[in-house]
């Protein structure tokens, strides 16, 4: 493994790659951001990384950001019922606030929703590649990233003028549109996106729960994306960078109603707004050895809640600032270091009340080559909270390669934390006989994996990596349900492996499983939304010039959850195998006809229980691009 440590002049997300679909981040030779927060060879990141990229968003035609987790290693993915659902992830074992999300280098966790991020609520239109590093990584992103970090990416800006449009529609009453140009207009690079999707009938309530004679209200959701990337080169050694993203989701659904609660007679509505932008100076101080950045980022988050019968809407509103000043050196030897100082502000606005936290906090990365078979990472932070004081997290990681046989051994060991939400600090129902807490202190993590990925003969590659990871002062309900307090503890372990293999230059395919055994220690029982078992099979082949096939399978074994009211607060829920088929066929450079089944088989099942989530749907449509050059 030869020294290839990056020039600081690679931008981070303006990267095009090129690749196997859904791969491990080292079974190809691509370059990894997140892990490093600097670009850097794949093979020289010793995190567990999954990269799921725009030819794969394309190639299984997925829609929406659920979909195109499914297939990572680690995740499990829950949503209440079909597009548009509220949807979580769960990395390794942790809670679904436990995991850092990132558009385009903009923390993009809710404040309004207790920094739960709502996955359901993104489309793929404008992702150009995701990156989800598993893991505690708060020694290079603070709080929040206790199971790990998904890295959103847009459509870069800048290169040939590209136009391109997409019309489909199919199951469920569906109808989407999108459209996008990209280019060079002098010294300035450009991307925008539009697109609009809509659902207008899904089923999501199971019928058992249906008081007698109470019809069943379909499920519908509506979201319109705006997106936009600028970049510009005023001089040789300054580029700027802008981007923005907005989206608006409108979704119908069945909510639920009386003690012990039921399906709502009338359905309920909820809006959702957010707006995400950052702008950022880059500067060549010392051209291919330091490059300095400075940046300002912003969040912002509005929903309205209309619930059944008339009631009075409820809002939620939360946003957050952050500004950073960051340091790229490139080190004699194969050796780099990065490091940073940045201010965070978060606010929540609780009906008129408003409450903020401020943060502050300096973090630094050195990457060193000992060795040309052996990439060592070193993290440090340190955060500076107004409510809870200082935090300091660390981070070490490893890979060495063997020149013999050409496997790679990876190891990783770090330090996460989680800061009590303003939600948990300041909200109080006094209703309900409930009250916040403003003395919680943050929930904490330790966590290691080792593992190794070894290619054979160049046609296979396998793998396996074994994690455990133990969180303590979890925030819960005290015992009388009065108010929150740090009483929790969990462990969680298990095993991630993967077979991945290209067959011909026509057919690759790859097989993942995933073990993870998550306990609550202070009861001994499992954790709610974990399950054991969960497998995924993949594969894509293109019989001819003009033809592309793909096909996944996922299969979820048991877990243990609530009912849907969770007046049933522990049951087993049944496990699920989902089959989904994807093609399209060429016409011409500019024109593609695609199409897709998904659920191929009709199952039933609900995840989380209490939300059925969409039967057998069969979908169509074209795909349009033209560009300079064709």
């Amino acid at each position: 493994m030869n020294s290839r440590i990056l020039s600081p002049a690679v931008a981070a997300g303006t990267l095009l790659i090129s690749g196997p679909a859904w791969a491990d981040a080292a079974t190809v030779d691509d370059v990894v951001v997140t892990a490093n927060r600097r670009p850097t060879p794949a093979d020289a990141v010793g995190s567990s990384v999954t990269v799921i990229r725009r030819d794969d968003i394309e190639r299984f035609q997925w829609r929406s950001l659920p979909e195109a987790l499914q297939l990572s290693p680690g995740l499990n993915v829950v949503q209440t019922g079909g597009t548009g659902g509220r949807a979580s992830v769960f990395i390794r074992g942790a809670n679904a606030n436990h995991t850092k999300v990132l558009i385009d280098g903009v923390d993009a966790n809710d404040p309004s929703q207790g920094g739960v991020f709502d996955f359901g609520a993104i489309l793929t239109s404008d992702i150009e590649r995701i990156e989800v590093l598993r893991g505690p990584q708060s020694g290079l992103y603070g709080s929040d990233a206790i199971g790990g970090v998904v890295n959103i990416v847009t459509r870069p800006p800048g290169g040939p003028l590209r136009l391109r449009a997409r019309l489909e529609g199919g199951a469920h009453e569906t109808f989407d549109q999108g459209a996008g140009v990209s280019g060079q207009a002098g010294v300035v690079g450009f991307a925008f996106d539009l697109a609009h999707a809509r659902t207008g009938a899904s089923d999501t309530t199971p019928l058992a729960l249906l008081p007698a004679g109470r019809a069943r209200h379909a499920d519908s959701y509506e979201n319109l994306t705006l997106s936009g990337r600028l970049n510009a080169r005023p001089s040789a050694r300054l580029e700027l960078d802008g981007t923005v993203r907005w989206s608006d989701g409108d979704l119908r659904f069945t909510g639920d109603e009386g003690f012990p609660s039921a399906p709502a007679a009338e359905p309920s509505r909820q809006d959702a707004r957010s707006l995400v932008t950052r702008g950022e100076a880059r500067i060549d101080a010392v051209p291919d050895r330091l490059e300095v950045r400075a940046g300002v980022g912003r969040a912002d988050y509005r929903t309205r809640l209309q619930g059944p019968g008339g009631a009075a809407p409820t809002y939620n509103r939360g946003d957050r600032t952050e500004a950073d000043l960051r340091f790229d050196l490139v080190l004699p030897r194969g050796a780099a270091l990065v490091a940073g100082i940045e201010a965070e502000r978060e606010r929540l606005k609780d009906q008129p009340v408003r409450y903020r936290n401020d943060n502050r906090a300096a973090f630094a990365e050195l990457h060193l080559e000992p060795a040309g078979d052996l990439n060592l990472t070193a993290s440090v932070r340190y955060d500076d909270n107004d409510r809870f004081g200082g935090e300091a997290t660390w981070r070490l990681a490893g890979v060495y390669e063997l020149a013999a046989t050409g496997a790679r051994l990876k190891a990783s060991y770090g330090t996460g934390f989680k800061a009590p939400s303003l939600t948990q600090l300041f909200v109080s129902f006094p209703d309900f006989g409930f009250f916040a807490n403003p003395d919680l202190d943050p929930e904490t993590s330790r966590g290691f994996d080792v593992g190794f990925e070894q290619p054979l003969g160049g046609r296979v590659e396998v793998g396996a990596t074994y994690f455990r990871q133990t969180i303590r002062n979890l925030i819960q309900s005290n015992a009388a349900f009065t108010s929150y307090e740090n009483v929790g503890r969990a462990r969680a372990e298990g095993v991630e492996a993967y077979a991945a293999l290209r067959l011909s230059a026509a057919v690759t395919a790859r097989a993942d499983y995933t073990y993870v055994d998550a306990e609550d220690r202070a009861t001994g029982l499992a954790l709610l939304r974990r399950p054991k078992h969960r497998a995924t099979l993949s594969a894509a082949w293109t019989p001819a010039e003009r033809v592309a096939l793909s096909g996944s399978v996922v299969h979820v074994g048991g877990w243990v959850d609530g009912d849907r009211s969770f007046t049933v607060p522990r049951l087993k829920a049944d496990g699920y195998t989902v089959a989904n088929l994807a093609g399209e066929y060429r016409l011409s450079e500019a024109v593609v006809l695609f199409g897709r089944v998904e659920n191929l088989f009709d199952e039933r099942f609900e995840n989380p229980v209490g939300f059925q989530q969409p039967g057998r749907g069969a979908f169509a449509g074209v795909r349009v691009q033209w560009g300079r050059g064709q």
